[in-house]
């Protein structure tokens, strides 16, 4: 993808944190707090060997802003302990409060921690509600190798099965 073009708001689209090696199916764009644990999760998916660019939410608000122009999947945790107010960052409703960022969302997965019972994941259901979009999966903290594996065949499949995304 050609990172000199500009958006809607005539700032340069954002380069991937991992570039998609090969063919380009499709992106993921996550957000990941200063424990890192999503980032981990994501990194030891690596989906850009499978030809899936990868963004990061920037973390602090004095960053620039995070301008995705493909089709993508956002990957989120949970938090607020159980609060809807809470569950969803603010970094991450500032990146989908730009309807061009918006406009390439085509599913969300999240995590969460299970001692948030039924507000478990919530962040996921939230935003799939919102966006109007499918909540594709979830998992549990910073996940197991088998979540990853699930994870990083569900992205690919996702977007090999819907080409028009």
């Amino acid at each position: 993808m050609e990172q000199q073009q500009t958006a809607g708001t005539d700032s340069e689209l954002s380069a991937p944190e991992f570039a998609a090696q090969g063919q380009r199916l499709g992106a993921v764009v996550y957000f990941s707090s200063a424990s890192r644990n999503t980032a981990r999760f994501i990194a030891n998916c690596h989906l850009d060997d499978e030809g899936i660019d990868v963004f990061r939410i920037p973390l602090r608000p004095k960053d620039p802003p995070l301008n995705v122009r493909q089709p993508y999947i956002l990957i989120v945790p949970t938090y607020g302990g159980g609060s809807a107010k809470k569950a969803v960052m603010p970094q991450i409703k500032r990146f989908l409060n730009d309807p061009a960022n918006r406009a390439g969302i085509r599913g969300v997965i999240a995590s969460g921690n299970t001692n948030f019972g039924e507000a478990f994941c919530m962040a996921g259901d939230i935003i799939s509600r919102k966006c109007n979009v499918p909540f594709l999966y979830y998992f549990e903290l910073m996940g197991t190798k088998e979540d990853q594996e699930k994870v990083r065949r569900g992205v690919v499949d996702f977007f090999r099965n819907h080409p028009e995304s």
